[in-house]
């Protein structure tokens, strides 16, 4: 019969150490949210845990003097264009990858890795002079093609590994039954493929959303997305915490509640992606 283990090793063996590693987690979202809700004088004065009248000025000063709702609405336009154009180039190039046989078709999957493991900074200055030769400096349209350079890469390597899960058969069966390759995939495999669509498409949002380099070097005053503003209150003599950690609570928000709405379907979905074909 096998033996339960003791108490005390559930506790120090399990339970603590998930505890610590969830609070070091955690930690750092909750001081966050009370230092958002900490009157400025409290945050120029002394350090506190919990503030001694909590309050919302920091929030109502955000979206009124600061105008943060049309820093929101940049992000979001940018984010969701590119998760648009991401996902149309990544799944039909995913896709050939998975099915169709051609030269070079393993060196150019490797080509879309290869292209994560050197920095972003080093595409700045090609696109700086492609965005101003085309004059569409300072425009959503031109953070939608910057962030594509180093989303659709690792998305298409993703997505690539979701198809070959996929039995060949189903196309088969599908072509048997009067579709083209087109109508097979968007009809048959793509829904199919809906939880790898989702994590890809997620990977691809959470990206655009963060961004800083690329939305600092390329706009200016017509588009200015979340994390350039945030930086905009660090000063070089003081930070005005109570707006920035409200800013920071603000744009966690829409990943929160995306990644809480869809998890186990982003999750089945990266799975899936890593078994081999």
């Amino acid at each position: 019969m096998k033996k339960k283990p003791g108490v005390l090793r559930l506790l120090f063996g399990l339970h603590l150490p998930v505890l610590l590693i969830v609070l070091f987690a955690v930690g750092p979202y909750v001081w966050t949210f009370v230092s958002s809700i900490t009157p400025q004088s409290e945050t120029d004065t002394a350090m506190r845990y919990f503030p001694e009248k909590a309050t919302m000025d920091n929030y109502a000063r955000l979206f009124g003097n600061i105008k943060f709702g049309k820093n929101v609405k940049d992000s979001l336009i940018v984010a969701l264009g590119s998760t648009v154009i991401g996902l149309a180039l990544t799944l039909t190039a995913s896709y050939s990858f998975a099915r169709f046989k051609f030269r070079f078709k393993q060196f150019f999957l490797i080509q879309f890795l290869a292209i994560n493991m050197f920095p972003i900074v080093l595409l700045i200055i090609p696109l700086f002079i492609m965005m101003k030769k085309l004059g569409i400096m300072d425009t959503h349209f031109a953070l939608m093609i910057a962030y594509s350079t180093f989303t659709i890469p690792f998305a298409t390597w993703m997505m690539t590994g979701f198809f070959r899960a996929i039995p060949r058969e189903l196309d088969e069966s599908a072509q048997i039954d009067g579709l083209g390759r087109l109508g097979t995939f968007v009809r048959v495999i793509v829904p199919i493929a809906l939880p790898g669509v989702s994590a890809t498409g997620i990977y691809i949002f959470t990206n655009s959303w963060n961004e800083f380099i690329y939305a600092s070097i390329l706009t200016s005053s017509a588009v200015r997305t979340i994390p350039v503003s945030l930086q905009n209150m660090v000063g070089e003599y003081q930070i005005a915490w109570g707006l920035l950690t409200a800013g920071g609570v603000v744009a966690a928000i829409p990943i929160v509640a995306m990644f809480f709405f869809v998890q186990k379907t982003m999750i089945s979905g990266m799975t899936a992606g890593a078994v081999k074909g």
